[in-house]
């Protein structure tokens, strides 16, 4: 008998795992992972951008997770010698059309008291001598890191404090059993007090398994990058944006200095016809014929179809992915850009076709259900799993039992 069962081990999963052992000292808790280890999908296939919190809506979790969040994992990363870099990032116009969608940044940053401050084009040149743009905003506390490497800490963080961790272990029911749940597996049965599903781009699925109807679908879209050649790495030294537009959930193709000091170009966002699907190729039937039939998803298509379209070409089309960088680095040639991996962005949508655009946590009989944690999940993830841990009702069998 376990106290708690968490579903999902990548970084939100895990940093749960990790705050529950903080505050219950004394309780059986157990991490089941479907795959052979850990951040094996959205965490270990993301950018690896500590984010700042400037895009998000002032209030919501995103907004206050990320800000601290940012904070919580620099200091993470500092403790455990985690490969990590505080370089910040530039914002950029790149046509007068988008100065007025820049200030609206800029202020939505005050609001979500992040350090920003607005930048000429020869500061903007300063900081990124190869960019051009007609007015730019600076975001000091961007950072980027090695997620794989905080996940694998924040697992033996659990491991120490007696918790059980299963790679290789896939749910495959789950059964109320009284006031408990028995999780049925294809590595065993576990049966559990309380149940967190942490389970990214099976969240909703897992979810109506417990019986939780998440009112919102996981929809996944592939985000394909490209890199530059060793010889064109010069042209990027930190992080670069455009202004994305306000109305579509992604933030379009940017620059990335990553931790390796690689220098990643994208993503574009496509829809992938399968949920783990990592190449154009890769389909899954079931997965496909779940989102054709889904009506949000068709009124999703509807409301986006110009950006949509665009996405696609960008997909098929290396000319046209080049031309979008081109609007921020004018030098880069086709020639400077190699294929790089992709990953995969686990996106909740409502059956109306409105995206989820906030962490979506839904609380349930002795259950917690994390069905929407895209970016910046990495960054929040210790903010997520404190907060998690800290709404679990004191007044239920779990507080007085378990806490020491």
């Amino acid at each position: 008998m376990y106290d708690f069962a968490i579903i999902g081990g990548g970084i939100v999963g895990l940093s749960t795992g990790m705050a529950l052992g903080k505050r219950y000292p004394n309780a059986r808790i157990l991490v089941l992972e479907k795959e052979s280890s850990w951040a094996f999908h959205q965490t270990g296939n993301n950018s690896g951008v500590i984010h700042s919190g400037v895009y998000y809506k002032p209030g919501s979790f995103k907004a206050k997770f990320c800000r601290d969040g940012a904070t919580s994992m620099v200091q993470f990363c500092q403790e455990h010698n985690i490969d990590h870099e505080v370089c910040g990032k530039v914002i950029v116009a790149t046509n007068q059309a988008e100065i007025p969608r820049l200030e609206s940044l800029y202020n939505r940053g005050l609001e979500n008291g992040i350090e920003v401050k607005r930048i000429s084009p020869e500061e903007v040149r300063e900081v990124e001598p190869h960019v051009s743009c007609v007015a730019g905003i600076r975001v000091y506390s961007t950072g980027i890191a090695n997620y794989k490497q905080v996940c694998f800490k924040y697992a033996e963080i659990i491991q120490n404090q007696g918790g059980d961790l299963r790679l290789n272990t896939k749910v495959l029911r789950i059964v109320p059993s009284g006031k408990n749940q028995i999780l049925e597996t294809n590595n065993g049965t576990f049966e559990t007090r309380f149940l967190i599903n942490c389970a990214g781009l099976h969240s909703d699925r897992i979810a109506k398994k417990g019986g939780v109807d998440p009112k919102a679908k996981i929809v996944p879209f592939r985000g394909e990058y490209y890199e530059l050649t060793p010889s064109k790495r010069y042209l990027v030294k930190t992080l670069i944006y455009p202004v994305p537009n306000p109305d579509f959930p992604f933030l379009g193709v940017h620059f990335t200095r990553m931790i390796d000091n690689s220098v990643h170009a994208g993503p574009n966002a496509v829809l992938s016809f399968k949920r783990e699907g990592y190449k154009k190729t890769d389909f899954d039937l079931g997965d496909f014929a779940e989102v054709m039939t889904y009506p949000g998803f068709w009124k999703l298509a509807a409301k986006h179809a110009d950006e949509g379209i665009q996405e696609i070409i960008r997909s098929f089309s290396k000319a046209a992915f080049v031309r979008s960088l081109q609007k921020l680095i004018p030098e880069v040639q086709a020639e400077d850009l190699v294929p790089c991996h992709a990953g995969v962005r686990a996106q909740a949508l409502m059956e109306d076709g409105k995206l989820v655009d906030d962490f979506l946590i839904i609380h349930g009989q002795n259950c917690v259900h994390v069905c929407n944690a895209p970016s910046p999940a990495a960054t929040s993830s210790i903010e997520i799993g404190k907060a998690i841990v800290a709404e679990i009702p004191e007044q239920s069998h779990l507080a007085t039992a378990i806490k020491a």
